[in-house]
């Protein structure tokens, strides 16, 4: 049986995806051009067309598919703990380990704010990070293991530390900086605790 149109564009656009990821991962998205990309894949520039408008409209589904990866990994390491503090702690920390994957850095952290812009990446973390980070917080506030507040400023202000944090690690050769951050960070959560 042959595959139907629906099939073949679903396989060619997961192969665009894949093939933009390693190159734009390990190049760097200047370095990157659209004839390379399609070249890799034995494909044409109409054919590439067909499913993006540009190298940039790739890269911002890249960019998208990295972060929902990454909210999966928070999810995972939240939902293996049976309490909302545990949760909390476990979903901030996994997200700071994901970002120490020099592929998450690369497109998500480095070239993702400068390709997209400040506030389109923004968005974009806001929509998935962002949304979770929200999500675990409630819980915490609700059984009052911290102080009751507004959740929305205290989202922003966490995941800022956090996102400053992971461009920093990004940028970082010393491979101490992940644990002694990551202990920084739990320490910075411990501290809005009721005591």
């Amino acid at each position: 049986m042959s595959p139907t149109q629906l099939e073949r564009r679903q396989a060619t656009v997961h192969a665009l995806l894949t093939e933009g990821r390693r190159q734009f991962a390990g190049d760097g998205y200047a370095a990157v051009s659209l004839a390379g990309i399609v070249d890799a894949l034995g494909l044409t520039k109409g054919a590439f067309y067909h499913h993006f408008a540009s190298k940039a409209a790739l890269f911002r589904a890249v960019v998208e598919q990295v972060q929902a990866q990454v909210a999966d990994r928070v999810v995972a390491a939240a939902e293996a703990r049976p309490d909302a503090w545990g949760q909390l702690t476990a979903g901030c920390e996994a997200f700071l380990r994901a970002g120490a994957d020099p592929d998450v850095q690369r497109i998500m952290l480095i070239d993702g704010p400068a390709v997209l812009g400040w506030d389109d990446w923004r968005a974009l973390d806001d929509a998935s990070s962002g949304r979770h980070l929200r999500d675990a917080l409630q819980p915490v506030i609700d059984d009052g293991v911290i102080a009751p507040q507004p959740v929305e400023p205290l989202t922003h202000l966490l995941s800022g530390a956090m996102n400053e944090a992971a461009l920093w690690l990004a940028r970082s050769d010393d491979p101490h900086d992940l644990d002694d951050t990551v202990a920084a960070l739990l320490s910075l959560l411990d501290a809005l605790r009721l005591r």
